[in-house]
């Protein structure tokens, strides 16, 4: 099967390393780009007083790896939060041996169900994210009485579309792994994503971006467990379905 891996590039070749081990046809065809974030004078003045934080909060692996880039290491003292797994495993190769990360809802909400994040009243807690995002974890958490700071630690870019190349791929199926991205390729492909729309499945990370993709017109969409091995598991599950 040919699946397209949307991710930016640098974060795409684990997931197609995987799939091309299962057999499949991995097509790398990113709908972000990362950069470095554009205030880095900032990002440094964190850096200066992080130590004074009670809890740095991860939103994704970008986030480790653009936030680690700068504070080289986490302050003593500090706990340090990961939304997913994925995000939690690359933070340990920094030696962040405890990390609170939920162990099954991998979103805002997860994290902000676990008991660690109910008593954080007169905390100062930073996360570490790109440009924009959702508000929920902080307005959340302000709520509970602590003292909440946004980081920015890199920032993404819409990736140039060629809707011929789409085309030519025939692809079975399309990962997809944020809202973002999902909206970039409706909009950046026109017609052409409503014609892939018709006939390759979908497979997403989130529900939430399930139903976004439903809203679009997307015929088949299948959401899988978040990170690499939920979505290569996934797509095992649904080819092994499909076959049938």
């Amino acid at each position: 099967m040919t699946i397209v891996v949307t991710r930016p590039r640098d974060q795409a070749h684990g997931l197609a390393a995987s799939l091309q081990a299962l057999g499949a046809d991995p097509l790398m065809l990113p709908l972000l780009e990362i950069a470095p974030a554009p205030d880095q004078a900032a990002l440094q003045a964190f850096v200066q007083r992080a130590a004074g934080y009670q809890l740095l909060i991860f939103i994704s692996p970008n986030a480790v790896s653009y936030g680690m880039a700068a504070l080289h290491c986490i302050p003593a003292g500090v706990r340090v939060a990961a939304v997913g797994q994925g995000t939690a495993k690359a933070l340990r190769k920094h030696q962040a041996e405890q990390v609170i990360v939920p162990d099954e809802r991998f979103d805002s909400e997860g994290l902000l169900a676990l008991p660690e994040l109910q008593q954080v009243k007169g905390w100062r807690i930073a996360i570490l994210r790109g440009d924009g995002g959702r508000e929920l974890l902080g307005e959340t958490l302000a709520s509970r009485g602590a003292q909440v700071e946004y980081v920015t630690c890199y920032q993404r870019r819409k990736a140039e579309l060629d809707a011929e190349v789409w085309l030519a791929a025939q692809p079975d199926v399309i990962t997809v792994t944020s809202s973002e991205a999902l909206a970039h390729l409706w909009q950046g492909l026109g017609e052409t994503a409503a014609t892939l729309a018709r006939s390759a499945t979908l497979f997403v990370a989130h529900p939430r971006i399930a139903e976004i993709a439903q809203s679009q017109g997307w015929r088949q969409v299948v959401t899988a467990v978040a990170g690499d091995d939920g979505m290569c598991a996934g797509l095992v599950a649904w080819a092994a379905q499909h076959r049938k």
